[in-house]
């Protein structure tokens, strides 16, 4: 290797060792050979194989076939982002139908590595150890290998002894003559680029310290293209006479005085590798002309201007089908957005590309098609290895779609065809930026959304794993997208929404009506006045006249009229008496209403969701054929809570301006009744529902609604409404909601994750806060059955199915649902079946899945053929009871059609899976009391012994503790043992105990989950164990178990994983009831020998 000249004596030798280990460094390891390894398989042999890791990198030799001594020499280079990463060698076993077995590893930290003279540990034998420390084979075998680190000051001596072939992920290269396969590293050059350092403080020695970290990540130099010397300008060969040397470099930027170096080393380089930057710009030219290192953002604005200029008002792009993955604001100007996510940055693609491990960048410049349309560049980077796909190259094309002022557009396709059937499809990404929502400060946003969808190109049959592969690696990747992106721009708190519905209320103001223009109102008329003076004038006449003399057909006490003046006169008496009395009548209820007053004002009460409804006016309100007008009032319904407005008399257009708030709801709701009255008639004149969900909430805050009954439909009656509806407990209000659906139903409800219910919202087009509760596989019973799934959600019932692209889809609320029906199972299916009835005139949009209608015209929908059905059942009676029945009605349980089960006449409540068919696996009389026998389940020595001896390893029990009247309950776990399962595993289980009515014994009921075995995620075990004591007998019990499998998915090996586990679990069994009877026994004999012992002596 060259070395810096020894007139470089002005570094001091800390600097000096600081330079060398700001240097890029890289791991050397050389796999030798391995011996005294252990023998897994039956003929006691292995197939041995070596795979390494540092940090991400990760890198495997060959395998060795049939050796328990196997030699490699092969040798790894890894590159080293951290000092204080740890290097981790394990040995495994080659299993080419299960996962490989470990037969032991060896950690070797840097830092032991870096703490030597030379930094290299030599050659040397490891001892393997187990990867926990509680594993009782502690011989493992040794392995030798030879570890060195070099700093590659210079390369040229390195690139001729240590070829570079790509190991698997592409973070290290393995020397095996046998996987010969040459790759160039990205950074294995010392070449710095000083326009990436040029904004360093060449007087702080702080930073200094910090460079290592961002080395790795800077241009580099190819180290293979040293030797082919260019011509240098006399400007470069003035300011840098050796740029292959970072201490050369360091100690001009840090000291301000280049190391002299020797003259046969001026060699200039004639290529960079480019990571985040374009185009490609010589450090020496930035030193020159330091108003060049913008060139590549200026230019690319100049091309999005030519391309504005072309534009012919093209509208923004929709958001592909995929899925939105990032929809945020951010306090920034769309252009600064812009600038930072597709300019040349060397500050936040760096910071994303950290966290998803992808490395190798190579960004061309931007440039204009050929018709000056659009403005594109091509990436190409490697893609840190996942779980499932090994490290692979992508190819990235990007293309602006739309630039225009504000708002931006660019379209990027990725191509990975290296992955499995990666030339079958293509993912594309939408990026779209446009300016966001004023802020109360006017400061400037700019909104991202981020869209995605895959695009096959080619049929394939695994197109489904492909898709989910890619949904989940496209989250995680702008999850962290959107870290790194909140952590450069400020996320715009918005609280528009809020603000708005203050200021609009607050605008509102009700006119109350006072006292005396009430009575003006109604009594200051012509008509009411005139009536009352023809009253006080008849009441008048009545005191000055006299009795006349009967005439005609009169007698005592009946005067008739003497003529038809007097007839007339009588009959217009009559009519304004009426007026009288219907105006009196009229006012007396407006006045009671103004003592009482209406809804309006009331403020509401609790925490959940909150509905807010403001009754602005309506407009022609009017009666059908008649110019009669209404006193009007309007009454709210929503979640059986009602709200009254004030009364508005004799108008076809009133003003309310009154707002109503409804207390708080544990339930969202899913509609608004909302009926208009008359006051004189009592009776509706007018109707119209508000549905939450089929209406955004952004369009509810300024709607009118048009009304239907008697009103003249010819003048367009409607209402003009603002409504509000926001959760003021966030997500508390649904885990709340959540648990007390637990309560009903008998077992925990989990949320389902954020994709599952976003999923759920787009099937249905359902808005944003409701969310998913539980699915079930069944059939829609029609002509022909349909399979599909059902879904429920706090407010509705969803079905959905395709069948061969066949689509069908519908939805019906909770509240619409009048009756749920149990159909007993028949000979043709097996299990009961559901029939949901909705009340008249409700769900008809769902009327296409229903079945047909019943004698009173209710929709009735058919569905059959649940995996669970008392799971089904007891979900969609728990939601109906609290969505559909009345407030006085929900705390009563439906009798009626609950399926009748069988259930022990005692016994705990362990078992939530009540349709699992119990089937006996043991029945046995062993010579010993329960009492004793209950030891096995008392977590003492006896219990960890027998246990152990049943292959049951690690074995641990937590207390029992009392859970309910006479019932326990404990945990247990354990793992088991090779001889128990070929391939490992863990159980975990659940057991509660009670004393049994009547009769002398015990009962233990059990339900056991399974990890790490086949198929054990697909069903969970549940044992009862009955133990009670034979009368006729003494020290002489009875032992009956029970086994059933409650399965949680279906699968086609049910019968077969049915009869396997009833078969091991019954000899398990009867080995460890018999143990433990062998135990006790030889226990009893021993403590009677003890005693009887001094007596025969």
């Amino acid at each position: 290797m060259t070395k810096p000249s020894r007139s470089a004596s002005t570094l001091s030798e800390a600097a000096a060792e600081n330079a060398r280990r700001v240097a890029p460094m890289k791991l050397l390891v050389r796999v030798v050979e391995a011996r005294g390894l252990p023998g897994v398989h039956l003929n006691g042999s292995s197939d041995p194989f070596v795979k390494l890791k540092l940090g991400k990198r990760r890198a495997k030799t060959a395998v060795v076939k049939r050796s328990l001594a196997p030699a490699w020499d092969e040798e790894f280079s890894f590159l080293v982002g951290d000092v204080a990463e740890e290097l981790v060698v394990s040995v495994l076993n080659e299993d080419k139908y299960f996962s490989n077995d470990l037969l032991g590893l060896v950690r070797l930290p840097l830092s032991k590595v870096m703490e030597t003279d030379d930094l290299s540990l030599g050659t040397q034998w490891y001892q393997l150890q187990p990867k926990s420390k509680k594993s009782k084979k502690k011989c493992r075998g040794e392995v030798c290998l030879h570890i060195s680190l070099s700093t590659r000051t210079h390369v040229s001596d390195e690139s001729q002894s240590v070829p570079h072939p790509a190991s698997d992920d592409l973070a290290s290269s393995s020397d095996s003559p046998s996987e010969h396969k040459v790759a160039t590293l990205s950074a294995t050059s010392s070449y710095i680029d000083l326009s990436v350092v040029s904004s360093i403080d060449r007087t702080s020695h702080s930073s200094f310290e910090r460079l290592p970290y961002s080395i790795p990540e800077l241009p580099v130099r190819s180290s293979t293209e040293q030797a082919a010397p260019e011509p240098v300008p006399a400007a470069d060969t003035d300011t840098i006479a050796n740029p292959s040397s970072v201490v050369e470099v360091l100690s001009r930027y840090f000291f301000g005085k280049p190391v002299e170096a020797p003259v046969h080393s001026t060699t200039s380089e004639t290529e960079s590798i480019e990571q985040f930057q374009e185009p490609k710009v010589n450090s020496s030219e930035v030193r020159e002309n330091p108003e060049k290192s913008t060139t590549s953002e200026s230019s690319l604005d100049e091309l999005l201007k030519i391309m504005e200029s072309k534009d012919q008002g093209t509208e923004m792009p929709a958001n592909l089908p995929g899925g939105v993955l990032v929809d945020e604001s951010y306090v920034a100007a769309p252009t600064e957005l812009n600038s930072l996510l597709f300019s040349p940055n060397l500050d936040f693609w760096p910071a994303v590309s950290e966290l998803q491990g992808t490395s190798g960048f190579q960004i061309e410049p931007w440039k204009l098609d050929s018709n000056d349309t659009c403005v594109q560049r091509t990436l190409s980077y490697t893609k840190a290895a996942s779980k499932l796909v090994k490290a692979c190259k992508a190819t990235e094309e990007q293309k602006y779609l739309k630039a225009s002022g504000n708002s931006f557009a660019v379209f990027s396709v990725v191509s990975t065809p290296d992955v499995p059937c990666g030339n079958c499809f293509k993912v594309e990404i939408l990026y779209c930026i446009t300016p966001g929502p004023l802020l109360p400060s006017e400061e400037q946003t700019s909104h991202l959304t981020v869209s995605w969808r895959v695009n096959f190109v080619q049929s394939t049959m695994i197109k489904g794993m492909i898709e989910n592969g890619a949904k989940q690696g496209m989250t995680e990747g702008f999850t962290q997208f959107s870290e790194v992106l909140s952590q450069k721009l400020k996320v715009a708190e918005l609280d528009d929404a809020k603000s708005n519905k203050e200021k609009i209320l607050a605008s509102l103001h009700a006119q109350k009506e006072t006292g005396w223009r009430l009575i003006v109102r109604f009594l200051g008329n012509f008509t009411f006045i005139f009536s009352v003076a023809i009253a006080l004038y008849v009441i008048a006449h009545l005191h000055l006249s006299k009795p006349d003399v009967m005439h005609g057909l009169e007698y005592f006490g009946l005067d008739l009229p003497d003529s038809i003046g007097e007839v007339v006169v009588c009959a217009v008496l009559i009519l304004q008496g009426q007026n009288i009395v219907k105006v009196i009548r009229r006012f007396l209820s407006a006045w009671k209403q103004r003592v009482l007053g209406s809804d309006h004002g009331v403020k509401a009460h609790g925490d959940g969701w909150l509905l807010t409804v403001a009754l602005i006016e309506g407009t022609g309100i009017t009666a059908t054929g008649s110019s009669d007008l209404f006193d009007l009032y309007v009454i709210f319904t929503c979640n059986a809570k009602r709200k009254t407005s004030s009364i508005k008399f004799q108008t076809s257009e009133p003003k309310w301006n009154e707002v109503f708030e409804f207390d708080a709801m544990d339930d969202p709701p899913s509609r608004m009744d909302i009926a208009i009255y008359d006051s004189s008639g009592q009776c509706v004149i007018g109707h119209t529902e508000v549905n939450f969900l089929k209406n955004n909430l952004s369009d509810l805050t300024d709607i009118w609604l048009p009304l239907d009954g008697k009103c003249d439909q010819a003048s367009k009656p409607k209402l003009h409404l603002r409504i509000f509806l926001n959760n003021s407990r966030g997500t508390e209000v649904v885990m709340n909601y959540l648990a007390k659906m637990g309560k009903e139903v008998g077992k925990k409800i989990n949320l389902r994750s954020t994709q599952t219910n976003a999923a759920f919202r787009k099937l249905f087009a359902l808005p944003p806060e409701e969310f998913l509760i539980d699915d079930f596989t069944c059939h829609l019973k029609r002509k022909m059955p349909l399979q599909g799934r059902l879904f429920f959600s706090p407010r509705i019932i969803g079905f959905y199915s395709n069948i061969f692209g066949h689509k069908t889809k519908f939805f019906f609320l909770w509240e619409d649902v009048d009756d749920i029906q149990v159909i007993p199972a028949t000979l043709s299916i097996g299990s009961p079946s559901l029939m949901i009835i909705l009340r008249k005139d409700r769900g008809l949009e769902a009327k296409h899945g229903s079945k047909g209608t019943d004698h009173q015209g209710r929709l009735k929908f058919h569905f059959q053929s649940f995996v669970s059905f008392n799971d089904a059942y007891r979900i969609i009676t728990a939601i109906w009871k609290m969505r559909a029945l009345g407030p006085e009605q929900k705390g009563e349980v439906i009798e009626k059609d609950e399926p009748k089960e069988h259930q022990p006449e005692e016994g705990g409540t362990l078992f939530t899976h009540a349709d699992v068919k119990m089937s006996e696996i043991l029945s046995s009389v062993l010579s010993v009391d329960v009492e004793s026998l209950m030891e096995m389940f008392s977590g003492g020595p006896l219990e960890h012994k027998v246990m152990q001896k049943a292959g049951c390893i690690d074995y641990s029990a937590t207390e029992w503790e009392l859970v309910g009247c006479n019932i326990q309950q404990r945990q247990t776990s354990y793992k088991f043992d090779k001889s128990l399962s070929r391939y490992g595993g863990e159980a975990t289980t659940t057991q509660q105990k009670y004393s049994l009515v009547n009769r002398d014994g015990w009962a233990v009921e059990e339900v056991m989950t399974l990890q790490g075995v086949l198929l054990g995620d697909y069903f969970n075990l549940q044992l009862k164990y009955h133990m009670t004591n034979v009368p006729s007998k003494t020290n002489t019990c009875n032992v009956q178990v029970l086994l059933g499998i409650a399965w949680l998915k279906s699968t086609k090996q049910q019968k077969k994983v049915t009869k396997n586990i009833i078969s091991n679990s019954s000899n398990r069994l009867k080995e460890l009831f018999a143990e433990v009877e062998k135990e006790l026994t030889s226990r009893n004999g021993s403590l009677l020998n003890a005693v009887t012992g001094p007596s025969i002596a």
